[in-house]
């Protein structure tokens, strides 16, 4: 037996169409920050899956009453070697990183932040916002790019008309939709695709991907498996097709994919890198930067990497504890 087959959040789901199984990944519930804790349900990473392509992270949250979970309070935190992509579906986030890049978040617009090297950021809903519903998705930076500059991208993508059904394609390509943004990663698909009811979609995707398909506010078939509501779907390379249908519900779904990394990471906290002693130097730069630590002797003379931010902010996370065992790398 695989060690997909031993985790208890994978289902291994058989397909009607297409051939290959759909594997189902449930999501584990997460709370985040504060007394009340807006609760996250987190389908990247898990034991049963690392990575689908490059990407390595999926929250989905909401929607939420703000007025009740204190919607999204996220202080200043560090990132490197990834990069996060912010899609909501309602409210506003108010995000302000050490790049010099301060936005708001609203839906069916891209907020892409490449860490690079390194970056700190904030995520804070905006105080006008009653409900709070979206995903953050982060993606790693293969080797050749993740020490590059840190960067920030803005873009909305047009709606993609089909019978039954509409797509914003905010990242790489699908039904002749072709996003501009350049990712650093290549080979990498993110999409939402919104189904009427009954509505069932084929897309003729590439056989060199692996896919997931997030059922994001209702139950889906994903080549006629049935995919529970926060569940998370995923295909393995080698599938043309993908027929992706609403059951009695308008359905929205959020669809990644990507070329397979061919890397192994170490992903802990907000930090990927490629062993052990990497995060630890991550971990040991950040506390010293951001002055919750003393700086080691063994750090003299590196440059920084989590840069300045706006004075009058809540104030920053410290990293918490590293494990007392060696993280080890994941495909």
């Amino acid at each position: 037996m695989t060690n997909l087959e031993k985790d208890p959040e994978v289902d291994v789901l058989e397909s009607g169409r297409a051939g290959a199984a759909v594997q189902a990944l449930e999501p584990r519930l997460v709370p985040l920050g504060g007394p009340r804790a807006m609760t996250v349900y987190r389908t990247l990473p898990q034991r049963g899956r690392s990575l689908v392509g490059a990407w390595c992270f999926l929250d989905h949250y909401g929607p939420d009453d703000v007025a009740t979970t204190g919607g999204m309070q996220v202080p200043r935190h560090p990132h490197t070697g990834l990069a996060t992509v912010s899609w909501l579906f309602d409210g506003r986030i108010e995000h302000l990183d050490s790049g010099d890049h301060a936005a708001t978040v609203v839906p069916g617009e891209l907020n892409l932040m490449i860490a690079g090297r390194g970056i700190t950021h904030q995520e804070i809903s905006d105080t006008g916002s009653t409900r709070l519903h979206g995903v953050q998705l982060w993606y790693a930076l293969p080797d050749e790019a993740r020490f590059g500059e840190n960067e920030f991208v803005h873009y909305r993508p047009e709606p993609v008309h089909l019978p039954g059904a509409t797509a914003r394609i905010f990242l790489g390509e699908l039904l002749g939709s072709a996003s501009p943004v350049r990712t650093r990663t290549p080979d990498l698909l993110g999409a939402e695709l919104i189904l009427e009811p009954g509505a069932s979609v084929v897309l003729d995707v590439r056989a060199d991907f692996e896919y997931a398909v997030l059922a994001e506010n209702d139950e889906v078939e994903v080549n006629a498996a049935t995919v529970e509501h926060r569940s998370l779907a995923y295909i393995p390379p080698g599938s043309t097709t993908l027929v992706i249908a609403s059951r009695g519900a308008r359905a929205r779904v959020i669809l990644i994919g990507g070329v397979p990394l061919g890397e192994q990471i170490v992903m802990w906290w907000n930090f990927v890198g490629r062993d052990h002693d990497e995060i630890a130097a991550f971990r040991r730069r950040y506390q010293a930067e951001l002055g919750f630590e003393a700086p080691d002797p063994a750090d003299a003379g590196l440059p920084a990497l989590f840069g300045d931010f706006p004075d009058g902010q809540p104030a920053p996370l410290p990293a918490p504890p590293l494990p007392n065992i060696r993280l080890r790398p994941r495909a």
